[in-house]
């Protein structure tokens, strides 16, 4: 499974140094940029930069996955075409993850209109994507959670489709959310997905989960790992190309994927920590306006840009972030051993 695993990661940053090369061309002659507007941090410089780099990691990581999934079948015993392969679900939600954020990029970026889709339809198409990938997860895995900092076990019954609804969409939002400076959410995913698949190599029979899941989440952890390495030397500062919706809703679909399939959508949240918190801290900051009629308790959110325009660099708030994500998900990965010692 190791050998594999470690497969999976190099053939993953491969495909993105040998691809991506080739694709920012094509990109800078179709005029696929990205349109900066004033309201925020002065990155005006970063005018027309190409957009839509998440196609090839959403490329990456698929193709990464399936091969590395078709090894597991191979040696595992693993049925390939049945919905036990836990790999169906995950290719579900982060594909159709990404279909919603490249239908945003594409309206903003081909048909030139700013707005996108609107709130409420990207609400929406999220909505029926948790609700159908919910019940995929309580098909497979149960309607059982582990809890953090403890050795117990959470039954949420009738209430796990919602719960895990509202999951689905607040995830794919907040790495979208964060998704705002130059190799910030590249940095922060390939730190969090490493010890995610360290944290799903420990899964054993205690977390009560079929034979498939922990190999095949595995996989999937390092297919993700390796794109997103491989698109930071693209995507570093100074950006040669962002990602887009396109990539940080896969990003975002990919993660909760792997946390409801393994049963930890709590420790998860540990992984994600710096995009939970992009999140939260724009909705404070709403809360926060709406109540003190137009006050504002960050200079801006998401909170990386009042890091911005409190002086830091960007690549300072990148180390930030990456540090930041290091000790959460270590925190998150000594749980997990501790409550299956």
């Amino acid at each position: 499974m190791l050998i594999c695993t470690i497969l999976v990661f190099l053939a993953s940053l491969a495909g993105m140094l040998l691809l991506m090369p080739r694709l920012l061309p094509r990109l800078r002659a179709l005029k696929l940029g990205q349109t900066i507007y004033a309201l925020g941090p002065k990155h005006q410089q970063k005018q027309g930069t190409p957009n839509m780099g998440g196609l090839l990691i959403g490329a990456c990581t698929v193709v990464s996955l399936l091969c590395g999934t078709i090894w597991l079948c191979g040696s595992a015993g693993i049925p390939f075409f049945s919905l036990d392969n836990p790999m169906w679900g995950l290719l579900f939600i982060s594909v159709f993850c990404m279909g919603i954020g490249f239908t945003d990029d594409y309206i903003k970026d081909v048909k030139k209109r700013h707005d996108g889709l609107s709130p409420k339809q990207k609400l929406l198409m999220q909505l029926v994507v948790g609700v159908v990938f919910s019940l995929y997860c309580r098909y497979l895995v149960g309607t059982v959670i582990l809890l953090p900092f403890t050795d117990k076990t959470w039954n949420l019954g009738i209430f796990y489709v919602p719960v895990m609804t509202v999951l689905v969409m607040f995830m794919t939002n907040s790495a979208n959310l964060q998704d705002g400076l130059d190799g910030l959410l590249s940095t922060v995913t390939a730190v969090g997905m490493a010890a995610f698949g360290v944290f799903c190599y420990f899964l054993n029979t205690k977390a009560g989960l079929p034979m498939a899941v922990r190999p095949v989440l595995l996989t999937g952890c390092a297919a993700l790992c390796g794109a997103v390495v491989g698109f930071l030397k693209f995507n570093h500062y100074p950006a040669k190309i962002f990602m887009g919706d396109t990539g940080s809703m896969f990003i975002g679909g990919m993660m909760v994927g792997v946390g409801m399939l393994s049963r930890c959508a709590f420790p998860m949240l540990l992984f994600c920590l710096t995009s939970v918190c992009s999140s939260l801290s724009v909705m404070i900051q709403v809360c926060y306006f709406k109540l003190t009629h137009g006050k504002r308790l960050f200079k801006m959110s998401p909170i990386h840009h009042h890091f911005e325009l409190c002086g830091m660099k960007e690549p300072q708030i990148v180390r930030m972030y990456a540090i930041v994500t290091a000790v959460s998900s270590a925190v998150a990965v000594l749980i997990m051993i501790g409550f299956l010692r």
